[in-house]
């Protein structure tokens, strides 16, 4: 089943029932992909304009990449309950000699580091998307500056909530040194992109308190 086909009260229910899918991973990258549409209609709505000419060409090749990071969070959305899928049933699987249970044991030091993979991408592609967002935010059509600051705020939330399902899994690890290093690039891209995530809602906020936008033929 692929839960990206649901209508979005059916996923919100999935995702509210005692099933462990889909779970944190699977949201963060729905929230993502949501963020990141967001500034790809900022760019549907500039590109065009006689206003905007002059970042015409720019706005068209950040309207390919973001579209394109949009569907790829749409994808990771599943992935992340694929990759989930063999964790949680290996806990429930049951071992009796000590041969099949050190296998068991290493199954399921595999699955929690292939279960860190797709949140890992979440945060990759959500920076990226935040990156794109202060484009579209400073450069973009202004009447929709508001959807580029809530782009980078939901890009934001989608990191941090997969920052978690990252740390959850890399916890439970035996090679600390191998947790260390997953912990470590994710906090870095989660501070890094947070903090420009921060810069774009600031920009945003401050230019519609403090500008007047004139709608005309912009919209």
């Amino acid at each position: 089943m692929d839960y990206t086909e649901k209508t979005c009260r059916d996923f919100v229910e999935s995702v509210g029932s005692s099933k462990p899918i889909p779970g944190g991973g699977s949201v963060a990258a729905l929230v993502g992909a949501l963020g990141a549409s967001l500034s790809t209609m900022v760019a549907s709505l500039t590109i065009g304009k006689k206003k905007y000419i002059g970042v015409e060409f720019e706005m068209q090749k950040n309207i390919d990449e973001i579209y394109k990071i949009q569907n790829e969070l749409l994808d990771l959305v599943q992935q992340d309950i694929d990759n989930f899928e063999p964790l949680a049933q290996l806990y429930k699987k049951k071992a009796s000699t000590p041969e099949e249970k050190a296998a068991l044991k290493e199954a399921k030091q595999n699955a929690l580091y292939e279960a860190c993979l797709v949140p890992m991408e979440i945060i990759k592609k959500c920076g990226r998307a935040i990156e794109l967002a202060q484009e579209f935010a400073t450069k973009g059509n202004k009447v929709v500056i508001a959807d580029s600051g809530s782009s980078a705020v939901l890009c934001k939330a989608a990191m941090q909530a997969a920052s978690f399902n990252i740390y959850i899994n890399t916890n439970m690890m035996k090679d600390k040194e191998l947790a260390k290093k997953i912990n470590g690039e994710c906090t870095a891209r989660i501070v890094y992109y947070g903090a420009l995530a921060d810069a774009v809602f600031g920009y945003t906020t401050n230019t519609l308190i403090n500008t007047v936008i004139e709608t005309g033929h912009t919209i």
